[in-house]
Formats: structure tokens, sequence, C-alpha cells
């Protein structure tokens, strides 16, 4: 069974993540989405948040999985029985950073190989950070994330519009 592991902050998931796990699902057995704690972030949506965040857009895909993870990735990968990482290179600027990242893994656990799947060409500039900022502007993100992370957002930022 092909089982691979798609880390990352996810805060929060957007469409642009559901279409490298879209992508990443006609290739693998098994996608594990999990988010990646990370004490040098400080997120805007917690844990729990983003989990049932997650859950909710996957809900139909039989494939996924969710989770999150404490540590290196290349030990929770090995705990999962994974045998790739699925990172998104959105351009070319991407690329030097999830380059380091693989290599660096690579020599952690040379048995864990990276796949870099590019998103539809309609999400290449498409990030978390901008979505974030977009929302906590006021502005509208209907067409950046699914429907459930948008009434997430409207809750979170209904006291500042």
């Amino acid at each position: 069974m092909k089982i691979a592991i798609y880390p990352g902050t996810f805060d929060p998931i957007t469409n642009g993540h559901l279409d490298i796990i879209e992508r990443a699902i006609k290739v693998f057995d098994i996608v594990i989405v999990t988010i990646a704690r990370n004490s040098t972030k400080n997120p805007l949506f917690s844990d729990k948040e983003r989990l049932e965040m997650i859950r909710e857009v996957v809900k139909g895909m039989k494939q996924v999985e969710v989770d999150s993870f404490d540590g290196l990735l290349v030990n929770y990968a090995k705990k999962r029985n994974a045998t790739a990482v699925l990172r998104g290179l959105r351009a070319i600027s991407d690329f030097e950073y999830e380059f380091a990242l693989a290599l660096t893994n690579r020599k952690l656990n040379d048995s864990l190989e990276t796949v870099f799947l590019m998103p539809s060409e309609r999400y290449t500039y498409l990030n978390s950070t901008i979505v974030r900022e977009i929302a906590r502007l006021g502005g509208d993100v209907s067409d950046f994330v699914p429907p459930i992370v948008k009434k997430a957002f409207d809750k979170k930022f209904k006291t500042k519009k």
C-alpha cells in the first residue's frame, strides 16, 4: 500500500491545498493530511479548529486521513508506514526551500521520498498567509477557501467587521 504524508500548517486549508490532495489520491492509496505543529508559528486557528476544517473538507474522500504530529516529519512518516511526503510547488520561489527540506529529510531517512505536485494554475499564487490577510481586512475569501473555512473566518473576524 502506497501511503503519503501531506504535512503543513493548514492555517487554514485553502482550495490550493485541496487541489493537491485531489491530485495525490490519484497516485497514492492513502494520503494522510497532517498538521505539523511548528513552535515558531502562531496560527490564527487552533489545532482543533484546523483539524475540524480539514476533516469536513475531505469527508467524502475515503483515501484521506487527517492527523497532527509534533517532532520530526521523518519519524512521523516511519510511524505511519509512509513511503512519501507530498509537497506542493506553486512557483519557482517555493522550489529552493522545498528542495532543501527534501534533501534534509532524505539524509535523515533515505527510504522516504518527497513528491512535488503542482496545483492547478488558478491556485499558483494562493497561500494561507494571503488568505488570512484578506479575511482579516474584511475581504471576500470565497474563491480561495472551502465554504467551511469562509464560515470560520466570518466567525473569527465578526467583531472586526
